[in-house]
């Protein structure tokens, strides 16, 4: 008999721990490169985790818009998703921060800021109950329509999309006195075929891969907004997962977010070559109006942080670097 139970208890021990499966959504495309950049990490992970933790991807959008892919996160159907920040700015206020309006000049100054505050932003965002594993910036989301826009008068009266959940941009748009429209990414498409919305500002290389190139004729590159994108998972399922597994998972994921940071700057120049390579024509921003407008959001900017919608000190944190970069790039060109 007692030899019957050390069988047993060694077949017990023996047996590989049940695996956990963290099933994540995203509105990216499959088929798409992300997509299998993705799947190629979530792969490693099985492998070097002997299976004990797997991702599963839904693409493609089919799990709803990011309100309704929250809620399946709350009720345990999914572990996570892929997100850009105001879908969850309403968990972590501050996510917002790189995204405002006309903010940045340049890819370099964004990432001079981000190296400076990337680590305390992605720490809030754990604090507030998301494992994260880096940002990844899809580029300066340009302005697409179908009619020339040159200046802030030619975006009146037009209706401006407006991603869901992002306060900050419609605050934004009100203060220059347009039309926001609020959607979630899923129903873009639609609200640019109906007539629904008249404008939209997103990257290039985003715009092909969702496809809203195919209904819009003009592009007028301006760095309107820096955008972000990142893998949120939430912080209850990541903790079943034992510590040597959860070190693998943030390293491959964390590599997988640095090469999507890197390259899709990259493919935000041959998209943006791809756009005008498909008929859409370009149309230069006037200077004057550029900074006039900038000076009309900075000051929303700042009304909306003494409201509460941001950490007022971060924000001016932020400004001192983006002042900082500036003032030393200056010197180094003899301006």
């Amino acid at each position: 008999m007692k030899r019957i139970w050390l069988i047993v208890l060694t077949l017990m021990f023996s047996l590989p721990a049940q695996a956990l499966t963290l099933k994540i959504a995203t509105v990216t495309p499959e088929g798409s490169q992300w997509m299998k950049d993705m799947r190629s990490g979530a792969k490693e992970i099985k492998e070097r985790t002997g299976g004990r933790v797997q991702i599963k991807y839904y693409g493609g959008g089919i799990k709803g818009d990011d309100k309704k892919v929250l809620g399946q996160i709350r009720i345990r159907q999914l572990q996570g998703g892929a997100f850009t920040p105001s879908a969850l700015s309403s968990q972590y206020r501050d996510l917002n921060l790189y995204g405002m309006p006309l903010v940045f000049d340049s890819e370099e100054e964004a990432a001079f800021v981000r190296s400076q505050m990337d680590e305390r932003l992605q720490q809030g965002l754990e604090d507030a109950g998301f494992v994260n594993f880096g940002f990844a910036t899809s580029g300066f989301a340009n302005i697409l329509s179908n009619t020339p826009v040159k200046s802030l008068a030619d975006l009146k009266g037009k209706r401006v999309w407006v991603p869901e959940g992002d306060s900050i941009s419609y605050a934004s748009m009100e203060a220059l006195s347009l039309s926001p429209v609020t959607l979630p990414l899923t129903d873009v498409l639609t609200g640019l075929q109906t007539g629904l919305i008249d404008i939209v500002a997103i990257p290039p290389n985003v715009a092909l891969i969702m496809q809203w190139h195919t209904k819009v004729k003009y592009v007028t590159r301006v760095p309107l907004v820096y955008t972000l994108g990142f893998m949120a998972v939430d912080k209850k399922a990541f903790d079943k997962i034992s510590p040597a597994d959860q070190a693998i998972v943030r390293e491959v994921m964390e590599k997988t977010y640095e090469n999507f940071n890197e390259v899709n700057l990259e493919d935000n120049e041959g998209a943006y070559e791809a756009l005008l390579n498909s008929g859409i024509e370009a149309v230069a921003f006037d200077e004057n109006a550029y900074r006039e407008t900038r000076a009309v959001l900075l000051e929303s900017n700042r009304r909306l942080g003494e409201k509460g919608e941001f950490t007022l000190e971060l924000y001016d944190e932020m400004m001192r670097y983006i002042e900082e970069y500036r003032s030393e790039r200056s010197a180094a060109l003899g301006e």
